[in-house]
This record gives C-alpha cells, sequence and structure tokens, in this order.
C-alpha cells in the first residue's frame, strides 16, 4: 500500500504544535505508513534534530529540506509575507520528482481519524482539494469573490490536497511572485488569498465537516446538520480539527471547544519526546 506523504512548512514558532500534530496522527492511523516532508528556512539543526527523532519513535519516515533565500530573491517579501508564506503553494516545484501529490497540513491540526480516505481522494485532473470555511452565512465567500475577482468559493488552505504532477506543468514562481508583488496592498491573508485568486477553479472541493473542521464554528455545524454533528458524532467522523484563528490551544487561557483534546494531545507529545529513540 503506498504510503501517505505529508507535507508542513513552517519555522521555529511552530514546532510545538508541528510535534503534537504528529502525535495525533500517530495514534490515529496505526499501522500506516507515513512519510514527512518539512519545507523549512532557518529551523536551526538542534531543533530539526528533535523533530527527526521524534519522527523515528513515531515510525514515521522524515525529509527535511532548507531553502535558501537566493532561491527566493525574486520573491515579494515582508513581516506579512515572510518566504515560508510560498512554501506550500510552490510545493510542486520544491518537491522531489517522483512524488505525484502530497497532503499538506497546517501545524494548528489535530488528526483524530484514520487519514487515508482523504489521501486516496481522486482530485480529477484537479490541482487542489480544499474545503471551504463559509460560517453562518454566505458573506465571507461574497465578499472575498468581491475582492479577488473571483467567482468560485472561497477555500482555506490550512489543508490542501496537491497533485504535484499536474503542479509541475502549472504552477509557477514567477506567476506566484508577480501577483503577491501586483496585489500585495489587496492581501489579507496572503497564501490563501493567492491559492484562490490564482487557482481557485482549479480545486476540488471536499467537505469541511470531515477534513477541515473548524473548531470555532461547532455551534454553526450543529444548527447545519440539525443537531446530528454533535461532539459524538465529530469524535467518530471528523478526520481534521483546525484549530483556526489567533487563539490557538497551546496558549494560556484558551477555552473554546476541543481545547482540552488538544492539551491530552500535547501531554502524549511530551512524554514520546522524553523516550528514547
Amino acid at each position: 500500500m503506498e504510503s501517505v506523504k505529508i507535507l508542513v512548512t513552517l519555522d521555529k514558532n511552530y514546532l510545538l504544535p508541528l510535534q503534537v500534530m504528529l502525535t495525533s496522527l500517530h495514534y490515529n492511523n496505526p499501522g500506516e505508513k507515513i512519510e514527512i516532508y518539512l519545507i523549512h528556512k532557518n529551523i536551526p539543526d538542534l531543533e530539526l534534530e528533535r523533530v527527526r527523532e521524534q519522527c523515528i519513535r513515531l515510525h514515521f519516515d522524515f525529509f527535511p529540506t532548507r531553502m535558501r533565500g537566493e532561491d527566493f530573491q525574486n520573491a515579494p517579501v515582508t513581516k506579512q509575507y515572510p518566504h515560508e508564506m510560498y512554501y506550500r503553494l510552490l510545493a510542486p516545484c520544491l518537491l522531489p520528482r517522483h512524488l505525484d501529490r502530497i497532503l499538506y497540513l497546517d501545524p494548528d491540526t489535530l488528526i483524530i481519524n484514520p487519514i487515508r480516505p482523504l489521501w486516496e481522494t481522486d482530485l480529477g485532473g484537479k490541482l487542489f482539494g480544499a474545503a471551504s470555511h463559509t460560517g453562518k452565512t454566505e458573506l465571507v465567500n461574497n465578499i472575498n469573490q468581491v475582492r479577488l475577482g473571483t467567482t468560485q468559493k472561497y477555500f482555506n488552505s490550512g489543508v490542501l490536497l496537491i497533485n504535484l504532477e499536474a503542479g509541475r506543468e502549472e504552477v509557477t514562481p514567477e506567476r506566484i511572485f508577480t501577483y503577491a508583488a501586483e496585489h500585495g496592498r489587496e492581501l489579507l491573508l496572503p497564501d490563501q488569498d493567492i491559492l484562490n485568486a490564482l487557482y481557485g477553479e482549479r480545486i476540488l472541493e471536499f467537505d469541511d465537516y470531515l477534513w477541515n473542521y473548524d473548531v470555532r464554528n461547532y455551534n454553526t455545524y450543529f444548527l447545519r446538520s440539525g443537531g446530528q454533528s454533535d461532539l459524538d458524532w465529530v469524535m467518530e467522523n471528523t478526520g481534521i480539527l483546525h484549530f483556526c484563528g489567533k487563539s490557538k490551544p497551546w496558549q494560556a487561557g484558551y477555552s473554546r471547544r476541543f481545547g482540552i483534546l488538544y492539551k491530552h494531545y500535547m501531554q502524549l507529545a511530551r512524554r514520546s519526546c522524553m523516550q528514547k529513540a
């Protein structure tokens, strides 16, 4: 059976959440062969080694790639737009050519059920698979359509199934960098806005209830489902919880639903990291 290949792109500030996410991936996908690809710019070698050691303990294969500043010398870069924002979009250009697809995951996610059904989703020739977080109304979609000049739903870039093979023909650094330079002042969530503006029509929509559950919107999901998607339903059916927004469950004082569940995996990650490889 083909291994599940996961992409993460981050800096050292998100290493703790990464280790929690990897822990949840391990516990809820027993027996899966998993490969972790990390693209980064300047994570210190010592801290990178801790991730490698964790992957050994979890029986994941680990493939880090360090990008050089000169590789992105033509990329518009500011405090708001760091190099790292481009990595997931440019995965077809940056990852080894023997890979034909990759599943990108934000580090602020938890994997609470088997991931293979998402991994095996047929993209039907599309470049990406993603979910849309519409909230209580279609207002957010409408605003983003006007803002970006698009007609499709506004997709969240925190969970992306990426068709690397097709992307190598269609995704180029020049196009992405040019768009960022020409529209920089209009971009609110830069990488996500660029994804939607340039490739929105090449995205296959998947169910956010299952694969990119915005934990802020529990009440909305519950009401929309007529009371079906309660906590028990989520724990049994949802594959990926996404802790979107500025408030994060590893921060002090976090009080949203699923915060206790996150702390459980934090504790499992700490115990795992204390073990010898």
